[in-house]
C-alpha cells in the first residue's frame, strides 16, 4: 500500500468521525432538515468506505473507479457543508475546519485518481 493511500484512508476515517458528530449535533438542533443531515452523513461516511474498497480492488480499473466514487462523495460532502454554512444552519466557526478538510480530501483524491490513470 502506498503511503499516500494510507494517509487518505486514515484521514477519511477521521473525517467521517467528525461528520457523524456534526450530524448528531444537527439532529439536536431545531430547524435543521433531517434530509440535509442524512445526506451529509451518507456522503461524508462513504468517502472512507469507498477508499477501503479501492484498496482491495481486483484491478487497476477497479481501484480508479472506487477512488473516483470516493472523490465524488467528497465533493458532495463539501457541497452540503457549504450549504449548511450559507443557510446559517451552522455557524462558520463550527464547520470551517470540516470545510477545509473536505476540500483537502477532494484534492488528494483527485491527485490519486490522476496518478493511477497515468500509470494505467
Amino acid at each position: 500500500m502506498m503511503n499516500a493511500e494510507f494517509d487518505i484512508s486514515q484521514r477519511s476515517f477521521d473525517f467521517a468521525v467528525r461528520i457523524v458528530k456534526l450530524c448528531q449535533f444537527l439532529e439536536k438542533q431545531s430547524g435543521v432538515p433531517r434530509t440535509l443531515a442524512n445526506q451529509l452523513l451518507r456522503s461524508g461516511t462513504s468517502i472512507g468506505a469507498n477508499i477501503e474498497e479501492a484498496q482491495a480492488g481486483q484491478s487497476k480499473a477497479d481501484f480508479i473507479a472506487k477512488m473516483s466514487i470516493s472523490r465524488k462523495e467528497a465533493r458532495e460532502t463539501l457541497y452540503w457543508i457549504k450549504l449548511l454554512e450559507a443557510t446559517e444552519l451552522v455557524t462558520s466557526d463550527k464547520i470551517e475546519g470540516l470545510k477545509t478538510e473536505a476540500d483537502e480530501v477532494v484534492r488528494i483524491l483527485t491527485s490519486i485518481v490522476k496518478t493511477a490513470q497515468q500509470r494505467k
